[in-house]
């Protein structure tokens, strides 16, 4: 939807005074913007990125493979100007143009860090992967139970109605599973198996005694029309935009709620450098940021300040705010601004061939796989370190890209290619990242990005805990994949650096005490009651399911905590 453009004049403070300001567009500044305007209240969403308009701006996302220039490959150009996904598998030619420029916007690794970063409006919402799990009391209070970090503030209780909040405005498909470490939700009607991976399933139930379970994935696509989005169409290329809204996005869903209140206004090319704070009345008064374009400075000043530029971001934006009260930043009192960062670790698991299943096929390009929920260190099971992991996956056939072998040229090969190909099963892990201390980022004076500001030093690894859990996700992937009858089965570990999972959480996290956190239970900075931060910056613990359900939640459920407390007058 367009974007009303903004007087950026600054002639009067007036002009750029709201109720509330959101930092970043991204799945949690789209809910915060829309919970706030909903709420009644005035909000400037600030966005450091382009605008992006839904639909107009998805260029690529009805293109035919030979539309391509490039058939879908990047130039040596381009790799060089998103150094950092194509060190991975995310970079490609429909989305190329989706990622941060990592020439402008650099940062230092200390130790290896991949970060992946999406500066245009609605971030990352338009390239996540869409898998959306609720947390249990399990991972809420694991690091109490097990003597690590710090306590959760809140416990499932206390956001259980925001998820369901939440997944009934998205659209999470889903089936019901009763399963205590994985709650159930507001579910469209789930996605379906196909036959192979309906049979491993069952064997792998059998085999373990009904206590192990390999489930559809829960995933933000629509599986059925809702207003104002038409249901996903099975193409399987959200990465380039869905112009049919069939995935959560903020594009697709937040945004124009928000808009239709004709309470939001939105500002792109908007890095936000600091919060402004009031030392007397101890509360933020607004923000200072730098215009990508012009590098001219402007203020915005409100009552309510929400921080969501992602995890490593809204700290970058802490860091850099209040350091005549705190050398460290806002919210530094405690000693942990900056600390516990977390990730998914993964890179790892295991596949191979069935047989059996040669006349069998499957419709469309499912946007979704299978998920096999936590069963380690739960329920009676004991492993030698703390937490656990799920697994992600699924089976297909092979199509005609495939090699084969034996044959090279002629009619033969062209009638081979033009069947299907092998049937092949594959799960991958995601393990729990714990949140250590000495995990960390600092500000580097000594490097500046394109705008002449600090950037990230990044400083945190996996450690002993996480590797010993790598050893049983690819131990345990294959002895699973063996026991439901896939054969050839090999594993694999391509090693882990912080960030490859792509679910940076930490720096600001949430606390029972102001002496050992960033964030109340309400997920206010203890050291400035009007600023909220509800990203990924907020995580006390990782757990190991994918974590935008929780940080959508988490947002609406502050975001109208703050607006209740607006009304009170108590900030």
């Amino acid at each position: 939807m367009p974007i009303d453009s903004v007087n950026v004049n600054n002639k009067a403070q007036a002009k750029n005074t709201y109720d509330a300001i959101v930092i970043g567009s991204g799945i949690s500044g789209g809910w915060a913007a829309k919970e706030l305007t909903e709420r009644g209240l005035k909000t400037i969403m600030l966005e450091r990125g382009r605008n992006f308009e839904h639909i107009k701006d998805y260029k690529t996302a009805t293109n035919n493979p030979w539309d391509f220039e490039h058939r879908g490959h990047v130039t040596q150009q381009q790799k060089k100007h998103h150094a950092i996904v194509a060190r991975a598998w995310g970079l490609n030619e429909g989305n190329v143009n989706y990622w941060a420029d990592d020439a402008d916007a650099p940062y230092t690794e200390i130790k290896p860090f991949n970060w992946w970063r999406s500066y245009q409006l609605g971030g990352r919402s338009i390239l996540w992967g869409r898998q959306s799990y609720r947390w249990s009391d399990l991972d809420f209070e694991a690091n109490l139970k097990d003597g690590w970090a710090i306590d959760w503030p809140i416990r499932y209780k206390d956001i259980a109605p925001w998820y369901d909040h939440v997944e009934k405005f998205i659209g999470v498909n889903g089936s019901l599973e009763g399963l205590e470490q994985l709650p159930d939700g507001h579910f469209l009607p789930a996605m379906q198996m196909n036959c192979v991976e309906k049979d491993v399933a069952d064997r792998i139930k059998k085999h373990y005694n009904n206590t192990r379970h390999m489930i559809i994935g829960r995933s933000a696509n629509l599986t059925a029309p809702i207003p104002g989005r038409t249901q996903c169409q099975f193409r399987n290329r959200c990465w380039e935009g869905c112009p049919f809204g069939g995935y959560f996005s903020t594009q697709s869903s937040t945004l124009p709620a928000a808009m239709k209140t004709g309470n939001l206004t939105v500002r792109p090319f908007s890095i936000v450098t600091k919060i402004l704070y009031d030392q007397n009345t101890q509360k933020a008064t607004g923000v200072e940021i730098l215009d990508a374009e012009t590098n001219q400075t402007y203020q915005y000043h409100a009552k309510i300040v929400f921080v969501n530029a992602s995890a490593l971001n809204s700290a970058w934006v802490l860091m850099n705010s209040a350091t005549d009260v705190w050398p460290d930043g806002l919210g530094s009192s405690s000693g942990e601004l900056g600390h516990n960062i977390m990730d998914h670790h993964y890179n790892l698991g295991a596949s191979g061939k069935v047989e059996g299943y040669e006349d069998k096929y499957y419709f469309g390009r499912r946007p979704n796989g299978i998920y096999i929920p936590r069963f380690t260190n739960l329920f009676g099971d004991k492993r030698d370190y703390l937490r656990g992991f799920g697994y992600q996956g699924g089976a297909s056939r092979e199509g005609w890209s495939r090699n084969v072998a034996e044959l090279s040229i002629g009619a033969k090969f062209k009638d081979e290619l033009s069947e299907p190909g092998q049937w092949t099963m594959g799960i991958g892990g995601f393990g729990e990242l714990l949140p250590y201390h000495e995990n960390k980022i600092t500000l580097d004076h000594n490097k500046k990005d394109k705008w002449g500001l600090p950037v990230l030093a990044m400083d945190a690894e996996i450690k002993d805990n996480e590797k010993k859990m790598r050893k049983d996700i690819v131990s345990e992937a294959k002895a699973m994949l063996e026991a439901a009858g896939v054969k050839d089965v090999k594993s694999h570990d391509f090693g882990h650096h912080v960030g490859d999972g792509i679910h940076e959480m930490g720096t600001a996290r949430m606390g029972r005490d102001p002496k050992t956190s960033v964030l109340n239970m309400h997920n206010q900075v203890w050291d400035a009651k009007n600023v909220f931060v509800t990203d990924g910056a907020m995580m006390t613990s990782s757990a190991c399911q994918n974590p935008s359900l929780t940080y959508m939640a988490m947002t609406a459920r502050a975001a109208n905590f703050a607006a209740d407390e607006l009304k009170k007058g108590n900030i």
